[in-house]
């Protein structure tokens, strides 16, 4: 082992983590492009003209291109990992999906989430049963997307271990090549 302190990342949150009531502000926003709808649409074989065509879209109420809603859930989703579902054994559902304003290239998507349940597993020790209601809202604070979701969430003891093994293995190899 090389002589250096590895300080070990955030890994996010375990059951025993979760209180009913708190509120995680995720940090990342992210800016949709043109390209993120475009490619998320023909990924998952939308054919609707009005995620990527835009002398179709201008014939709308909208006037210009909407962002692919099933891209707006899974980008909001994505954006709450880190803080409520980096940890979990298996979601168990998205209930309640409501998208009440619309996304449009160029708009930026920020995200929250606030703990609604929580209880132990009756039938898995080693996890409990977190629900969250998550809302997406834009650079002008309108709300875009909201949901909630329900997840078993490994217990700190009983999570699948991270490994610096390999990290140690690099800095290891670095310093024998220093000498």
């Amino acid at each position: 082992m090389v002589n250096a302190s590895i300080k070990k990342g955030w890994n996010g949150r375990f059951y025993e983590d979760f209180e009913i009531g708190d509120v995680y502000s995720h940090p990342l926003g992210k800016t949709v492009t043109q390209t993120d709808n475009q490619w998320f649409t023909l990924l998952t074989q939308n054919t609707n003209p009005i995620h990527f065509d835009n002398v179709y879209a201008s014939k709308t109420e909208f006037k210009k291109t909407l962002v692919d809603s099933t891209f707006t859930v899974a980008l909001v989703t994505g954006q709450s990992v880190t803080d409520v579902s980096q940890n979990v054994m298996a979601n168990l559902g998205w209930d309640e999906i409501r998208l009440p304003n619309p996304v449009f290239e160029g708009d930026t998507i920020y995200s929250y989430s606030e703990v609604l349940e929580k209880r132990e597993s009756a039938s898995r020790p080693e996890v409990g049963i977190v629900k969250i209601n998550t809302i997406g809202y834009n650079q002008d604070s309108k709300p875009v997307v909201t949901f909630r979701r329900t997840m078993m969430v490994y217990k700190t003891d009983h999570a699948p271990t991270y490994t610096d093994d390999l990290l140690e293995n690099v800095l290891t190899e670095q310093a024998n090549k220093g000498k």
